[in-house]
């Protein structure tokens, strides 16, 4: 038995310990199941059976070298369960019992048959403890991934998002825009309807507190996780981004995986009277759920519940279809609440995909520990409960009792969290209220009972956070996580749990926490303060550390408005004017701003010299937003030792009139200045309170900053408004105020004059008060002096008779009127005081306030307004000035309408007609009618609703007919309601005009007519004694007694109907269905012909009829859309419909300086270029279209593949083709030819050159050598955008759809000649030219006028007649002359010129022509040989057809040859060609010969002769220069390249040269040649060139060219490298943009993201270039999820934690935050130590200060130190201490130095000592 246990273990773990390589781990890693826990005594301090050791089941053994056959995890386990057994003997006196089997690793006595017993009756448990390998392991921001799905809580509703508590002490939120695809769609609406008319309805606004509340429990799944430093104490704060819409969070489920009493969340679709429709995203999209409105609860009111609102409901059960679910919101049902039973659980599900988060289950208890609890559910899914969720921490219990193997308890599934396998791990919580998952109280039904009751009030957060607890008690110890404590209140009968964190117990680091001994034991008490409280765990969060405790505040909520602070400096805010304000930190996390105007009292010059940072402060707090986390701090003197709580004014409802206090002056305006004081509480402060003096400008009397002493005039708690004034109280008292405020409006009373002026006097009332009389009002007169009125009025004079208009609030003066007039109506109880005493019809006198344009505004008593509009003025006074009106002129008005909503009077200068009112004593009963127009009528009662009546014809409108019923009875016909068809109107434009005057026509009563909006009312709403009938006069109403009425609920599209134009508008055209239908037809669906549509008015004269068809129906907005026109073809405008040549009328609805922009359908539009807008381009005038405006527009092409439309507006295709065209139209290429003078404008300037509409879409190419005669070094400042330009075609390629223009002066010009091509030169022609450059064989000469430009070689024997031996002697480079053209070899492109002077005598051509003038008949145009008198050259053209430079050299070198080939046998035949190669030609010797027989002037048998005479010369060998100075001519590359063909530097050297020249098309070409050449398996060297060739493309072309070499390395070389070599060229170019773009491309490819460089590479590239290191920081997060093996993910984050260190815009703080958490999960990676320590010593080179580097040696000491007390090798050991010896002798002293070794020799003797043992 053992052996087979032995053979069991050997594959896992080997005999011999063998060091594996990286390949071994990889796999060993890949290979194991799970990763193997930490060590139990790490766990929890609670006795517990350490695993079985192999020692157990093999026989002693003794390893080779002494070693131990216990793996270094079996030797911990021992260490650790042999100081648990000293601990408890010590603590109990008694030996611990081996329950466990541990004595079998030491009792080396025991008798084998009792290890075999022992064996037997352990080996089922041992069996069981080995298949329960899953490890419990709570929530945590470490595990969580994109795509987790979790139980939450909402403790938060926000406008913009939403709060939810997440499992242990976690917390995300859920913004607006991931709560429900359906809401998502609301918001769309909402945006859409933004730019429309103010007449249509908007969607009701989305308030996301009404569609969530406060401990509503929901499903969310993880969309993001970010973590980014504070800025005050540098931690990360970490952010979780969730989403709740039903599509997320259900996981895709199908719908057999729903089943009953699982949860599921979903979504409002729809409300419905007996329930609501909901959306449940699954992917089965038939599938539906629906909650019945009596399962709603109380929780939802159906009226209130919103489309989009997400609910997580239980499944109830299934419709009879079974595409329908019955849901339940909640996790209990209905029915369940009152009896209080338990949570239904899932019994059956098909797959463990349907347990989601949520859903309550029955859990088989498979293993329990101090960690937690481990079981299964249904037997196929695992899941584990935390200590926090099953209980046991918070009770105390023993979890081994609570939670026994193989029970079975109730769960809650509350989170799920991917795996990289495509497994879950699920966790469970076994606490009462998750399993009951309660509503808050206020949405518990009152018969729930007491249990849930209890349960939801407990999830509230009974005690503030920030608060200390004195006697917290510790109930349970977890080792290395922390105390679960109880918590007692005074106010609570109920204790608290809470749970206090490892890191939150003490300043001090600790380890490890026992329960038995220690400060932190069991029963033990401590001062705690609650930072937080979960809902979900129901737990606070505590923390003991001194420093918590002592700290004064935690968090911002702390801070109380007016409360008294310290705090210290950390740093200044400066801002364009300096110092702007000074941040204080008030605690670790709490800052506060100080604004410059509340740095002191007074006005601080230079605030950088009394605020520097650490500078201790004492402030007091102004303000504290918690939405925007923002705290407003004063240093104020006057406010900060202000210790009077009454002078805090922070919330207007405590505040009162006469109050006193200080306040900020914050703004000062003309008018007055706004003071500041707590809190958001503001006030005015007018200019008259400002003194008692007299203030001429505020802003001399007041400062920004200023604190002033003020009392409160009034204030306004609802409106947050407050006056205050800063005059002394005890100029008005008591007595004074008590009068000012019975003094009211239209009071009579009477003053003593004390003080004249010439505009008023001022009067002193009885009462104390002082009043105004302005001279205006001292009498009714309009015509009288106002000096003799004053005359009438003396100092101490007693006026009697004075009417109060109103009080002068700001100077607490009375204003007063002597009007005789207003005396008397005052008097009488008739004058108007307030807005109740307008009354319609009312004789009323004013005075005139203000004359307008519209009309006069005319003031009563009380400060009540009305407007005299001008249409209600008397005739005569319209043509006057002002209306002959001055202000405060009396005036005598009627009230003609009163608009109580708004408070608004109309006035009237017209009488009114009597009223039936004033009648009533004429009508018998109010109800009788004289002179009906019907008999049978006798009174008002008798016009019933449906009565048919007969009327009277008063008046004819152009949209309906006025009638009379009777005296003093009117009605109205509306033009809708006066015909039956179409056929039966016979005039269209004016319908009604068929009715006259005084005719008697029968009518149908239908209502009363509402004019105010536009629609009629029944009978019952009569608004006043004399209505208003609507009437129709319709044969089928009256005739078939028919009762249908037209509304918009009845209309449907496309259905038709008559309608009556009502009304214009801008883009739309209003009209009338019946009385209470309005429609409007947009312009582009009223009429085909333009010319109509530019003219509404006379065409669609208001009243005119139309037919229409239905477009579009919105009953629920009221919005309905006709169509009016009537098409050939019946089609709307499309793409489709369309064709070219077509004209049709559109609408303007953009203009701008580039083009006009026409709309022809709502979908249909297009922009109209300033090329197509007019037929002369100088008479282009935008100005003359408006927008809205109607135009014909022509259909120039349809480009339907890219949904383009081309359009014109010229007048010679709109109007007439026989108006004049300056600037003809261009529609295509083919149309454009060479030479041709043609206009346009500039569309685009470019790099290479500018680019010029010539048509709507023909652009002709300016290159930049083309734009101007004169060279020009900015050559973009000489043309703009738009402008008109005129210039000459060069070429039309109409195939490839391409244009050459030209705008220089020469070629502009009317006597412009065609440049002169190779074709058109002949022999004997004489041509000018400019010598480029001058040989001693001959001169190069540029011919004029040639396009390309064309060179031609003069040899020196045509220079002149005689002997020539060195040209440069007679031309130099520049020179102008005149040649003549001897040959022109078109196929090779060779030009031959001479210069002799008898080519040029009297025009006779006596030129000699010599039989071998072929043999040197000029130089190769495009790189063909170059023949002269030495050999044959080849001179290559540059790309202007010239000579290039090094060719010029190659014949430079070769002329130093013999003129010719002495040996040379005089019949041998003379070769027409060679072998070439690339401009290299390897025949020699020919041209030698033929220059000797050119130069000489005897005769042919001559010529053996002087050979014979002339010596052979010497040929020097110049290859050897090739090594002293490398290639220097094409030759010289070419005859590298023959030996070297795979030598890429030398191509790319190749290619470097042809780029120095200019020559980039023969160096693509060069490129091309050598990825050719080189052998195929030179893959290295292929790369090189293609590297080189992208390098070009970079620098000298265009993207497209880029793309496509890229793509082409792509697929012949490494992708991954190819793509990382683009992205170093564009970063060394400087294009740092599309080097992030190829970066983008690169981490989203699959198959390059998994590997590390990419990332590290890309974020360097952030950090270091783009200068963001946000953006590179959150790199990180996605690279991890694409690297998935842990050890690549550990390297993968040291090295961005090694970038903070090196980028200049890292953080060396956040780098070493990374490593901490990567060395504090892995204390063993001596490779991550090394590099910790690596990147501190480099900081040491960086430092500029003695201070900032005596801090990276204290740090890199203190690394060294920490490495070195940690369990090593001896070979680590040496390593370790040899590196830190070597750092203390470079950069330390000498203690340090001996520090080190003592340290060395201390630990080998704790080695020696251990080896002892």
């Amino acid at each position: 038995m053992a052996t087979t246990k032995r053979k069991a273990v050997t594959d896992e773990r080997p005999n011999k310990k063998v060091k594996p390589t990286d390949a071994s781990e990889k796999q060993a890693k890949a290979t194991k199941p799970t990763k193997p826990a930490k060590p139990q005594a790490e766990v929890s301090s609670e006795r517990k059976a350490v695993p079985k050791s192999v020692l157990q089941q093999e026989d002693r053994a003794f390893p080779r070298g002494g070693g131990s056959v216990l793996t270094p995890i079996e030797q911990k386990q021992i260490k650790v369960q042999a100081e648990r057994d000293v601990l408890f003997e010590q603590q109990t006196g008694k030996p611990t019992a081996d329950e466990n089997g541990d004595g079998e690793l030491f009792d080396e006595g025991a008798s084998a048959a009792a290890k075999k017993k022992q064996k037997r009756k352990k080996a089922g448990d041992e069996d069981v403890k080995q298949v329960s390998t899953l490890k419990v392991q709570g929530l945590s921001y470490k595990n969580l991934s994109i795509g987790s799905v979790l139980l939450g809580y909402v403790t938060a509703v926000t406008s913009r998002d939403v709060e939810l508590a997440l499992a242990n002490n976690l917390s995300g939120y859920v913004p607006i825009t991931a709560v429900s695809e359906n809401l998502n769609a609301r918001i769309e609406r909402l945006l859409e309807t933004d730019g429309q008319a103010e007449e249509e309805d908007d969607d009701e606004d989305i308030d996301m507190k009404d569609l969530f509340y406060a401990g509503q429990w929901l499903r969310a799944t993880v969309t993001a996780t970010t973590s980014a430093p504070t800025e005050s104490s540098g931690t990360s704060k970490r952010h979780i981004e969730l989403s709740v819409d039903p599509r997320k969070v259900n996981g895709g489920l199908d719908s057999s995986s729903v089943v009953q009493n699982s949860l599921i969340q979903a979504s409002v679709r729809s409300v419905e009277d007996h329930g609501l429709v909901m959306e449940l995203g699954l992917s089965s999209p038939k599938l539906s759920g629906f909650i019945s409105k009596k399962d709603l609860g109380t929780a939802y009111e159906l009226e209130d519940v919103e489309e989009g609102q997400v609910m997580l409901c239980l499944v109830t059960g299934k419709g009879s279809n079974g595409n329908v679910l019955n849901l339940s919101p909640g996790a209990v049902p209905r029915s369940a609440i009152a009896e209080g039973k338990q949570a239904p659980a899932v019994s059956e599900a098909p797959t463990v995909e349907g347990f989601q988060p949520g859903t309550a289950v029955d859990v088989l208890v498979t293993d329990n520990s101090p960690a937690g609890v481990a079981g299964k559910v249904m037997g196929m899914l695992d899941v584990t409960a935390d200590l926090a969720h099953c209980g046991a921490g918070l009770s105390g219990d023993d979890i081994n009792k609570k939670y026994k193997v193989g029970s079975k308890v109730r769960g809650r599934i509350i989170w799920a969290l991917p795996q990289d396998d495509g497994s879950r791990r699920v966790g469970v919580s076994l606490l009462d209220h998750v399993l009951t998952m309660p509503a808050p109280p206020s949405k518990l039904p009152s018969n729930a009972s007491a249990k849930l009751k209890a349960q939801s009030t407990s999830l509230q957060q009974h005690h503030p956070l920030s608060s200390i607890v004195e006697d917290a008690k510790v109930i349970h110890v977890t080792p290395n996580r922390g105390l679960y404590m109880q918590l007692s209140f005074s106010r609570t009968k109920e204790p608290a749990k809470a749970f206090a964190h490892i890191s939150q117990i003490s300043d001090d680091r600790i380890d490890t926490l026992t329960s038995s001994i220690g400060k932190y034991k069991v029963d033990s008490t401590h001062s705690a303060r609650i930072i937080a409280y979960s809902p979900i765990d129901n737990l606070y969060r505590v923390a003991l550390k001194p420093s918590i405790l002592e700290q004064q505040f935690l968090r911002i909520e702390d801070l109380k408005v007016g409360e008294n602070v310290k705090g210290k400096v950390e740093r200044l805010i400066l801002g364009a004017k300096g110092v702007t304000g000074v941040l204080v930190k008030l605690s670790d996390g709490v800052t506060g701003l100080v604004p410059e105007i509340h740095l002191s009292d007074t006005h601080l010059e230079h605030p950088e010299r009394k605020f520097k940072e650490g500078f201790p402060v004492k402030a007091r707090v102004l303000s504290v937003d918690l939405e925007k986390r923002h705290v407003r701090l004063t240093l104020k003197k006057s406010l900060v030792n202000d210790d009077s709580s009454a002078s805090i004014w922070k919330e207007y409802a405590s505040l009162k009139p006469g109050m006193e206090g200080k306040g900020t002056v914050v703004n000062i305006l003309q008018a007055g200045a706004a003071v500041q004081f707590f809190g958001n509480v503001r006030a005015w402060l007018p200019v008259a309170e400002m003194s008692e003096t007299f203030i001429e400008r505020p802003e001399k009397h007041l400062r920004l900053g200023q604190t002033v002493n003020v009392r409160i005039l009034s204030v306004d708690p609802e409106a947050q408004q407050m006056k205050v004034s800063c005059k002394d109280p005890a100029e008005f008292d008591a007595a004074l105020e008590e009068a000012w405020e019975s003094t009211a409006g239209g009071q009579t009373v009477s003053g003593r004059v004390t003080e004249k002026s010439p505009e008023s006097v001022t009067v002193e009332l009885p009462s104390g008060l002082k009043g105004t009389i302005r001279v205006g009002h001292l009498s009714d007169s309009a015509t009288a002096d106002p000096e003799k009125a004053l005359k009438k009025v003396h100092i101490e004079k007693t006026l009697a008779e004075l009417v109060v208009l109103h009080r002068l609030e700001r100077s607490r003066h009375v204003l007063l009127t002597r009007k005789s007039s207003m005396v008397k109506e005052a008097k009488a109880g008739d004058l108007i005081t307030s807005f109740a005493d307008a009354v319609v019809g009312k004789k009323v006198h004013g005075f005139v306030r203000n004359v307008t344009p519209e009309g006069v505004y005319t003031e009563f008593a009380g400060g009540i307004v009305g407007l005299l509009p001008k249409s209600q003025l008397v005739p005569e006074m319209l043509g006057q000035a002002a209306f002959g009106l001055v202000k405060d002129q009396s005036i005598n008005v009627w009230v003609s309408n009163v608009d109580a909503t708004r408070e608004r009077i109309s006035l009237s200068m017209r009488e009114p007609a009597p009223s039936i009112e004033e009648n009533k004593e004429h009508v018998p009963a109010a109800l009788e009618i004289v002179n009906p127009a019907d008999p049978t009528v006798r009174s008002l009662v008798d016009l019933s609703l449906g009565r048919i009546t007969k009327a009277r014809v008063t008046g004819i409108k152009a949209s309906q007919i006025n009638v009379r019923l009777a005296d003093k009875i009117q009605g109205r016909v509306d033009v809708s309601e006066a015909f039956d068809s179409w056929d039966g109107i016979r005039n269209k434009k004016a319908p009604i005009q068929k009715f006259k005057a005084n005719d008697i026509i029968d009518v149908k009563i239908l209502g009363v007519h509402d004019a105010r909006n536009h629609r009629f009312l029944p009978i019952t709403h009569r608004q006043s004694g004399v209505p208003v009938f609507e009437l129709s006069a319709k044969k089928s109403r009256i005739q078939n007694r028919d009762e249908s009425g037209l509304t918009m609920d009845s209309i449907k599209q496309g259905s038709q109907h008559i309608a009556f134009v009502n009304n214009h508008g801008d883009r739309c055209v209003w009209v009338n269905l019946s009385p209470n239908v309005r429609g409007r037809v947009a312009l582009m669906d009223l009429s085909d012909d333009a010319g109509q549509l530019q003219n509404l008015e006379k065409n669609f004269p208001i009243g005119c009829a139309l037919e229409v068809t239905v477009k579009s129906v919105d009953a629920a907005n009221n919005k309905l859309d006709l169509i009016a026109k009537v098409r050939s073809s019946a089609e709307e405008l499309t793409l489709e419909t369309i064709s070219p040549g077509m004209i049709l009328a559109g609408r303007i609805t953009r203009v701008n300086e580039r083009s006009v922009t026409v709309q022809l359908s709502d979908n249909l539009g297009a922009p109209v270029p300033l090329v197509e807008i007019g037929d002369d381009y100088d008479d282009l005038k935008l100005a003359q279209y408006n927008k809205n405006d109607i135009v014909r527009v022509g259909i120039i092409d349809v480009d339907a593949p890219n949904k383009r439309l081309y359009l014109t507006l010229r007048p010679s295709k709109m109007l007439s083709s026989s108006l004049p065209v300056k600037d003809p139209q261009v529609t295509s290429y083919s149309q454009l030819k060479p030479g041709q003078l043609v206009r346009g404008f500039v569309k685009y300037v470019a790099e290479k050159g500018v680019y010029v509409s010539l048509g709507a879409k023909i652009d002709a190419l300016v290159r930049i050598s083309d734009l101007s005669d004169q060279y020009i070094k900015d050559w973009k400042s000489i043309v703009e955008v738009d402008q008109l330009v005129q210039g000459r075609l060069l070429s039309v390629d109409a195939d490839a759809k391409h244009a050459l223009l030209s705008l220089k002066a020469s070629h502009v010009d009317e006597n412009f000649k065609p440049p002169v091509t190779m074709t058109d030169l002949t022999p004997g022609m004489i041509v000018t030219g400019k010598v480029r450059k001058v040989e001693d064989f001959g001169a190069f000469i540029d011919i004029d006028n040639t396009q390309p430009r064309l060179s031609g070689l003069c040899h020196r024997s045509e220079v002149a007649a005689k002997r020539v031996e060195d040209v440069r002697n007679l031309y130099s480079a520049g020179d102008v002359v005149k040649a003549k053209v001897l040959a022109v070899d078109v196929e090779a492109r060779k030009i031959s010129l001479g210069l002799k002077a008898s080519y040029f005598a009297n025009g006779e051509d006596d030129v000699e022509m010599e039989d071998n003038e072929d043999d040197y008949s000029g130089v190769e145009v495009d790189g063909i040989a170059l023949r002269d008198e030495s050999e044959d050259e080849d001179v290559d053209m540059d790309i202007d057809g010239g000579i290039e430079l090094e060719d010029v050299e190659d014949a430079e070198s070769g002329e130093d040859a013999s003129e010719s080939d002495e040996e040379m046998d005089e019949d041998e035949p003379k070769p027409t060609g060679g072998l070439k190669t690339n401009g290299f030609d390897w025949n020699g010797g020919n041209g030698a010969a033929t220059a000797a027989e050119a130069a000489s002037d005897s005769e042919a048998d001559a010529a053996p002769k002087k050979r014979k005479r002339n010596k052979p010369e010497i040929k020097v060998d110049m290859t050897g220069d090739l090594d002293k100075y490398g290639s220097r001519s094409v030759s010289d590359f070419e005859r590298q390249l023959l030996g070297q063909p795979n030598d890429s530097g030398l191509w790319i050297q190749y290619m470097a040269f042809q780029l120095e020249l200019s020559e980039v098309q023969r160096a693509r070409e060069i490129a091309e040649r050598a990825l050719r050449t080189i052998h195929i398996r030179e893959l290295d060297e292929k790369a090189n060139v293609w590297i080189a060739w992208m390098n070009l493309e970079v620098e000298y072309g265009d993207e497209e060219r880029v793309e496509d070499v890229f793509k082409q390395a792509c697929q012949v070389q490494d992708p991954l490298e190819m793509h990382q070599k683009l992205a170093s060229i564009y970063i060394d170019s400087g294009k740092h943009d599309k080097a992030d773009a190829v970066f983008e491309k690169i981490v989203g490819n699959k198959a390059f993201r998994a590997s590390q460089d990419v990332w590290v590479n890309y974020a360097s590239f952030l950090m270091d270039s783009l200068k963001s290191p946000d953006k590179a920081r959150s790199l990180l997060d996605r690279a991890l999820q694409s690297i998935s093996l842990p050890n690549e993910q550990r390297s993968l984050t040291s090295r961005f934690a090694a970038l903070e260190f090196k980028a200049a815009n890292g953080n060396a703080e956040r780098g070493r935050t990374m490593f901490e958490a990567l060395l504090s999960e892995w204390p063993k990676w001596s490779s991550g130590w090394d590099t910790f320590v690596d990147l501190e010593r480099s900081r040491l080179s960086h430092a500029t200060t003695a201070e900032a580097k005596s801090d990276a040696k204290e740090k890199v000491r203190a690394l060294h130190e920490r490495i070195a007390s940690q369990k090593m090798k001896k070979r680590r050991a040496r390593f370790v201490f040899k590196r830190w010896m070597q750092f203390e002798e470079e950069e330390g002293t000498a203690k340090t130095a001996e520090r080190v070794k003592a340290l060395e020799k201390a630990y080998e003797e704790a080695q020696q000592a251990m080896d002892g043992e």
